[in-house]
């Protein structure tokens, strides 16, 4: 068998804040070499506006291995949005991937090898929160992306769980629209 990490992909949720925190990240995972590397070159050479892809940095000249890219799921339109995306959601981002290289989820020796592509959720709404908690903005969306990396790494959820629970399952929008909620 292989110690080839091809391409593994995983989501979470990381919710409980106030209106605006919750983390939705969905991560694609793989070889520098193989065909994540390669959509990762062609997303950072092809930008696109409102939705700038950006390296997951600690800092200012500090990126995080393995490389991750970070894309909007959102059209980012304002500076506000921008600001908060581009600090404490990539910050965050950021420090999620070294936590899941520490939990073991990513194997250290692989670190240069492979990269991340990070698609990021972050409300529209966050630009009117008067008092945004940066604090709980941060760690939700730092727990999201551990969780969706260990989900990944791990293929979760595995497919018999999705065929036992299948039926038990039912998404929270569908459900809004049963209830004329929407």
């Amino acid at each position: 068998m292989s110690n080839r990490i091809v391409l593994r992909t995983g989501e979470a949720l990381a919710a409980g804040g106030p209106p605006g925190t919750a983390a939705e990240p969905e991560v694609v995972i793989g070889e520098l070499d193989g065909p994540v590397g390669t959509a990762l070159a062609t997303l950072v050479g092809d930008q696109v506006a409102g939705h700038t892809r950006v390296f997951a940095l600690l800092n200012t000249d500090i990126m995080v291995r393995p490389v991750t890219l970070c894309v909007s799921k959102v059209t980012v339109k304002t500076t506000r949005y921008t600001n908060i995306l581009m600090g404490t959601v990539q910050y965050a981002i950021a420090n999620g991937v070294l936590d899941a290289v520490r939990a073991g989820f990513i194997p250290k020796e692989k670190a240069n090898d492979l990269g991340i592509i990070c698609s990021v959720w972050l409300a529209p709404s966050v630009i009117e929160a008067e008092n945004l908690d940066h604090k709980i903005l941060f760690d939700l969306h730092r727990k999201g992306t551990t969780e969706a990396i260990r989900k990944a790494m791990t293929n979760e959820p595995s497919i018999d769980w999705l065929l036992e629970n299948q039926d038990k399952i039912m998404h929270k929008y569908h459900q809004l629209g049963l209830d004329g909620k929407l």
